[in-house]
Formats: structure tokens, sequence, C-alpha cells
């Protein structure tokens, strides 16, 4: 039976593909779990290499916010996550400073370099430090050998701190607070 009581449609539950764990089987989640398998089977990585949802929690004006990284890349020889991945439907213009601060917060001792937004058919790679878009398209996402290449240039900034860090999680604040049932119940 199909939940419709919320403005997701929730149609059981299903097993993570990197993980195994249980999780709420929605349209949203099935493109993340599809993005999970092409990281892997498409783009080479190792499941190891990718930790799912990681989040940042922030509370700004009484507003208490859970921002969720859907992905972060690492790879062994390297030893830090060098790419986020944020996944959200529709418009990724409008996903992509939240994804920039998301990669400049996440870790205490270091920035991260990439940032990628994606509605699971199109993505743009996005440079943290500038904002500047890289590439465009699912083929922006970099597949392990691309990664493995990048990586040798990467350079790893100190983690913003004092006010620098109090903007990025307040634009992360900002972005992904859930408005959408705030007058109902229905959402969880």
């Amino acid at each position: 039976m199909i939940d419709t009581s919320g403005h997701h449609l929730v149609y059981g539950t299903l097993n993570d593909f990197l993980t195994g764990e249980e999780l709420t089987d929605t349209d949203d989640e099935r493109n993340r779990q599809e993005l999970s398998r092409m990281m892997v089977e498409e783009l080479g990585y190792e499941k190891e290499d990718l930790e799912p949802r990681c989040f940042i929690e922030t509370l700004f004006s009484t507003q208490f916010v859970r921002s969720t990284i859907e992905l972060t890349v690492s790879l062994k020889e390297l030893g830090k996550k060098f790419l986020i991945i944020r996944y959200g439907p529709g418009s990724l213009v409008s996903r992509e400073r939240s994804a920039i601060a998301a990669a400049r917060v996440l870790e205490p001792e270091y920035q991260i370099p990439y940032a990628v937004v994606t509605n699971g058919r199109d993505a743009e790679l996005l440079d943290s430090a500038t904002g500047e878009v890289l590439a465009t398209g699912m083929e922006a996402i970099p597949s392990s050998s691309r990664a493995r290449e990048m990586v040798k240039e990467l350079e790893f900034r100190a983690p913003a701190e004092g006010k620098k860090r109090e903007s990025e999680l307040r634009i992360l604040n900002a972005f992904d607070v859930e408005i959408c049932c705030r007058s109902s119940n229905k959402c969880t």
C-alpha cells in the first residue's frame, strides 16, 4: 500500500545499496540509491569510498535544520574526503550555494574541494573554494580514475572558522529548511 499522507509517496522500505540499512522507500530515495549504484557500478568507486547520509545540524533564530549530504567521496590513498554529492529534485542552480557551504564546513580539519549537485538526471561539478561550475551533465561527476588524476592537484584549504563558518552554516540553515508542511503534522 502506498502512503500518501505526507508530501512524499512512501512505497514501504528498501535496503541501502551501500550499507544494507533499511530505509523508507520514496521516489527521492530511489534516485539516491541509483546515484550510489552508478558511483560503484559505472564510475568505479569502491563502496568503502562512499559515505552516505552525512549531516550538518544548525540552529539559527529558533529554526533547527538538519542538512543531509547524500554522499561523501574519498579515496583510500588520499585519506580525505575530496567530494560531496547533494541530491535534490528540480533546479540545480538553486542548490549550488548550499552545496558549497556544506563542502566548506562538513569536515572540521579542512574544506572539501569539490561539490556536486544533482537531480538524478543532470549534475554540476563545483569548485567549493570559488563557487565556479567546473562541468555540467551527469558526466561531470568524476569517475574513480578521473578523481585520482584530479586529487594530484588538490588544495585542501583550512577549515572555515569564526564568522566565515557561521556564515556558511547560516546559508545551510536558510537553504535547507523544509517549510512545505510547517502548518501540518503530516511531515516528520
